[in-house]
């Protein structure tokens, strides 16, 4: 069976750029017959004139009538009730995925969708086609473990790029297991993965993999995949527009994912300039945060004058500055010295049956990590071929080089994953950003292999360091 591609799909945005791209992917995957609508309201007019409508795709926070209350007006509505509803929402924890599901929602996507996870979602709808249950671990004609890992095109998955090429030139030759990398489109595919069991492991953001956890998604954190290695940067656009708080002022922020790192800094950050900042539906709000996949931010921030700047990992920002579409703020590093982002997270299954394949693949990654420290240009040129393969980012050894030598910059000398950060990110988004889920963190985080293969520090394992925001904010905003 094949998608009708002639259905009549309704797309339920408030933001015209989101909801562009998102027709853009629809139109990529061969439909025409698409309708709009800016909000839950409008789009129930548009229900009630077309009457043939196909597929609903609406976002969740909306003003007027939000994509929740719209769905419940779909389900509840003889007429209606049958159409296929797709969720899509910047609201990436797995609670609110369940609560849409729970009042008939046909699946949940996590804004902005790319067209690989739009087509997956929709094939999955219409019964097109069905997934095949993946049993882990995999042995290799060799007898070796696979490990198929999954990362994004960042420098934050670096020590996996190093270490795929160590092997491939024979200088790493692991014993106990093989490496398949997936590089994929965005957080949303890495985190689906990681849930379905589709990957053996995956480098991903810290609070995702709690998330997960949270909802009993069989995982273990083994490692960091880095330290620092983010950066904020402003829109050129409309850049003389007075001070850095005055600029912010009404427009939006782009973040990767609501459940990152760069949310967290950035909500510190704005309300230390005395800016109330968050997601579509929080109340007198000055900054609206926006999610944007890491690749698409350049061209998101180039052509959205209403957009005042973002923070993301590297090499993004550097690339945005080089291109001139942005300035440079600041790196995280300068905010929260040594701080976590990106781990490494491996299904339970593998540690428990293959204990040997995972302190192999543990020990290559510090090994890796150490690499780049000690060999930052080196790595940068390897480092083009992983994030750049198909030539879609246009990165150059020039950017990456940069990106590794900055002072306050990624650093991936040590990947010992330390609980005590890790909390310090959970009570802060738990406390004062009201998402995601404290867990156990002593069940959620095995060092046993970091334990070995971790150099330990002569003054002994130190948590980051916070500095003061107020000194960050004199170099990068006018006195307010």
């Amino acid at each position: 069976m094949a998608l009708d591609l002639q259905i009549k799909i309704l797309v339920v945005e408030d933001f015209n750029v989101t909801r562009k791209l998102e027709i853009k992917a629809l139109k990529k995957i061969g439909f025409n017959n698409i309708i709009e609508a800016e909000n839950g309201q409008a789009g129930i007019q548009k229900i009630q004139e077309e009457k043939d409508i196909g597929l609903i795709i609406s976002d969740w926070n909306m003003p007027e009538v939000n994509g929740f209350e719209l769905l419940q007006w779909v389900r509840s509505n003889e007429n209606y009730k049958n159409i296929p509803f797709i969720m899509v929402t910047a609201q990436a924890e797995k609670k609110d995925s369940t609560m849409a599901l729970d009042t008939g929602a046909d699946n949940f996507i996590t804004k902005p969708f790319t067209f690989e996870e739009l087509k997956y979602v929709l094939n999955k709808i219409f019964n097109i086609k069905k997934g095949k249950e993946r049993k882990i671990p995999e042995k290799t004609q060799s007898g070796k473990t696979r490990l198929t890992v999954g990362h994004i095109q960042i420098t934050d998955h670096l020590v996996l790029g190093v270490l795929e090429h160590m092997i491939k030139t024979g200088q790493y030759s692991p014993k106990y297991f093989e490496l398949e990398t997936r590089c994929m489109s965005g957080w949303n595919p890495v985190q689906k993965s990681l849930e379905k069991g589709d990957v053996d492991v995956a480098f991903i953001m810290a609070p995702i993999a709690m998330d997960l956890c949270s909802f009993g998604v069989p995982i273990k954190i083994i490692l960091y995949a880095h330290k620092n290695g983010s950066i904020c940067v402003r829109n050129t656009l409309g850049k003389d527009e007075g001070s850095f708080r005055q600029f912010c002022k009404n427009k939006l922020f782009y973040i990767p994912h609501v459940l990152s790192v760069h949310h967290m800094l950035s909500t510190m950050l704005f309300n230390e300039m005395g800016l109330k900042a968050g997601l579509v539906g929080g109340k007198d709000l000055d900054v609206i945060f926006e999610v944007i996949p890491p690749v698409m931010m350049p061209e998101f921030l180039a052509t959205s004058p209403d957009a005042c700047g973002f923070m993301v990992a590297q090499p993004i920002g550097t690339k945005t500055i080089f291109d001139g579409d942005a300035e440079l703020l600041y790196l995280s590093g300068q905010q929260w010295e040594h701080h976590p982002c990106c781990v490494v997270a491996i299904q339970q299954k593998i540690i428990d049956t293959q204990p040997d394949a995972v302190y192999e693949f543990s020990e290559l990654l510090v090994k890796a990590g150490m690499f780049i420290e000690e060999n930052p240009d080196k790595a940068a040129e390897i480092a083009v071929d992983f994030l750049d393969r198909d030539e879609e980012l246009s990165l150059s050894v020039p950017v990456l080089a940069s990106v590794l030598n900055e002072h306050h910059g990624i650093r991936t000398h040590d990947l010992y994953p330390l609980k005590e950060d890790l909390d310090t990110i959970q009570r802060y988004m738990s406390s004062n950003m009201g998402i995601g889920s404290m867990i156990d963190l002593d069940k959620f985080v095995d060092t046993q292999f970091a334990d070995k293969v971790c150099p330990k520090p002569s003054g002994g394992r130190k948590p980051s360091i916070f500095h003061d925001r107020s000194i960050v904010l004199e170099k990068i905003i006018s006195p307010l």
